[in-house]
């Protein structure tokens, strides 16, 4: 049950550098590491090959909710139904998991970029800023995070790329990158 006495803040992982859901991961690892229950609703992502979700299957008290669709998504072209029905299904899910009181830390997982795709908007993702129960830590990832956003968060770490592997055609490796 959730330590319903803990002062929970809102922290967002953004940036064009790797490693925000990296991030976001590892404070459920440690979570689960002090008895901390958490919840994972991912925006825009799908499939259990992801190493990550492979891995975070065997971690007590840890649970993990992906939303993700079959289509490629592009920065001015509408969002098609499917992955718009996808995001209102996470954000539905986030609502009952912090309506639920069950978890200490919720975190949604490239919820930066649903709104930058226009999955939803801005002042939706910032209702569920508002929503969160006080105790609950709320972690948002991905990209392109609104000033908004950031000016309603307790902590903003950017991940700035200085340089990646993908500049030398490496691929993504398996265990590393996904």
């Amino acid at each position: 049950m959730a330590d319903k006495s803990r002062k929970g803040l809102i922290q967002i992982y953004t940036g064009n550098g790797k490693g925000k859901t990296t991030a976001a991961f590892g404070l459920a690892l440690r979570a689960s590491g002090s008895g901390l229950r958490t919840a994972i609703v991912q925006f825009m992502k799908k499939g259990e090959w992801y190493s990550e979700i492979v891995a975070i299957a065997h971690l007590p008290l840890v649970e993990i909710f992906s939303y993700g669709g079959s289509k490629f998504l592009k920065k001015g072209t509408p969002p098609d139904e499917e992955n718009l029905q996808l995001a209102r299904d996470a954000v539905a899910k986030a609502r009952e998991l912090m309506t639920a009181g069950e978890v200490d830390i919720l975190i949604l997982d490239e919820l930066n970029n649903a709104v930058f795709f226009d999955l939803l908007t801005e002042e939706e993702a910032l209702c569920l800023f508002r929503e969160k129960p006080a105790h609950m830590e709320l972690v948002v990832t991905g990209r392109n995070a609104t000033e908004a956003m950031m000016e309603a968060a307790d902590l903003v770490t950017e991940m700035r790329e200085i340089k990646h592997p993908y500049q030398k055609g490496i691929q993504g490796r398996k265990g590393i990158e996904f």
